[in-house]
């Protein structure tokens, strides 16, 4: 079975998804002083069945169809829903790429004993509540997690989605800030990177394990850090003719391809594992050379990544954001302990690990605030989970709605506690 009138949907899809996320954006930039990727997380609600599906549901339907139907026969996902969700993965794909781009392992080394002290606090609080919190309330209910996952599993799980830190947003809000290359820039830019990379090496485990065969799990496990040493240690022997063959102020189309080329390869070969393509994208942007390559790179792929393909997986994920799925009271009081339980945990191990290490009250705070942040990378976690039946749909909805709410209140908790969001503290 097909739809006659598939690329007509697609193209309105398109026109309705970009136009969406613009307008959003430019409002929650200019009335709430909020970054345009802050605002595609909440268009992607907006445009599922929590908001645009609740005002009129034929019409959200018939835009973003569910399931192919033929008569009175349902015939599995309709496939523009597929097409959004391809498109949306290769923005993913790209988008942690440039993540990697941007990752400097120097920076983790100038200040290490304060970057992974803060890391660690707020890796250790969240994960710690928040399987405090699931053995006690969320392991009983069928409601929340897939059948057939082991509870050791579903609790691995919980705890690496509570300790994720949005890094990309994190360096947005910093740059924004005016404190990017300061020391606390540094500071909380190191710990919120090597935060990301323990969380995910965390939920590659869970994905591994999930297959069932511990021979996979160890496979993926080994193969990644295998794939992980092999790229970061022999990356100059790997990537640096890519570097020498180009002229400082231009990058031509054939060595774009060739990155892009390696750069599927990589995330290619992580899913193989059994892990996921994320993992091997982020791992060839880390290993591609931070010279004048690196910046010629951004320029060339980030606006097209960005402006394009993004917006498609916030949409996706907004159309899995089912709110009303929340329909008993207990839903929603647990959905208010996950915020608290997040919340809690991150900003109060960092702001004690920030302490402990001799900041001022009001820089550790800030430092707290801002490792706070989940957006993106805790959407593309959440996704993991709901595509790999860990968890279900409601719980995923309450996962969303903290993630929403913890990125939302990071910027202006951050300029309450620093004079106009420019660059140092005031004094304690």
């Amino acid at each position: 079975m097909t739809d006659p009138d598939f690329m007509l949907r697609f193209m309105l899809q398109v026109l309705v998804v970009l136009a969406a996320c613009r307008a959003v954006g430019w409002f929650g930039k200019k009335y709430l002083g909020q970054a345009q990727v802050t605002m595609e997380m909440l268009t992607g609600v907006i445009l599922g069945p929590s908001v645009f599906g609740a005002l009129s549901p034929q019409l959200q339907q018939s835009l973003f169809p569910p399931f192919l139907v033929a008569g009175n026969t349902t015939s599995g996902k309709h496939p523009s829903m597929t097409v959004l969700y391809v498109v949306g993965q290769i923005g993913i794909i790209l988008y942690i790429f440039l993540i990697g781009l941007n990752f400097d392992l120097n920076v983790i080394k100038s200040r290490s004993k304060e970057t992974f002290a803060v890391s660690f606090a707020g890796i250790l609080g969240p994960m710690l509540l928040g399987t405090i919190v699931f053995y006690a309330i969320l392991n009983s209910r069928s409601d929340l997690f897939c059948p057939g996952i082991p509870s050791s599993l579903q609790a691995l799980f919980v705890a690496s989605a509570m300790s994720i830190t949005a890094f990309p947003m994190l360096a947005r809000i910093i740059d924004e800030a005016g404190i990017s290359g300061s020391p606390l820039g540094t500071l909380i830019i190191g710990a919120g990177a090597s935060n990301d990379v323990f969380a995910w090496a965390l939920l590659s485990i869970v994905l591994a394990i999930t297959k069932g065969n511990p021979l996979i799990a160890v496979f993926a496990i080994g193969g990644s850090i295998a794939f992980s040493v092999l790229l970061i240690s022999q990356k100059q022997r790997l990537f640096g003719f890519l570097d020498r063959r180009e002229p400082e102020d231009g990058i031509s189309q054939s060595t774009v391809s060739i990155i892009l080329l390696l750069l599927f390869f990589g995330a290619w070969c992580t899913d193989l594992m059994g892990v996921h393509a994320l993992f091997g994208s982020f791992l060839v942007g880390v290993a591609i050379p931070k010279g004048s390559l690196g910046k010629l790179l951004r320029d060339k792929i980030e606006p097209l990544t960005i402006s394009f393909f993004l917006p498609f997986f916030f949409v996706y994920s907004g159309l899995n954001t089912q709110i009303g799925s929340l329909q008993k009271p207990e839903h929603w009081i647990i959905a208010v302990l996950l915020l608290l339980v997040a919340v809690v945990g991150k900003i109060g191990g960092c702001f004690l690990a920030a302490k402990a290490c001799g900041e001022t009250v009001r820089t550790a705070t800030g430092i707290g605030i801002l490792m706070n942040t989940r957006g993106l990378m805790e959407l593309i976690v959440l996704n993991i989970g709901l595509q790999q039946k860990i968890i279900t749909p409601t719980f995923f909805t309450m996962m969303v709605i903290m993630a929403i709410v913890t990125t939302f209140m990071a910027a202006p908790l951050f300029r309450l506690v620093y004079k106009g969001g420019r660059g140092e503290p005031e004094p304690s």
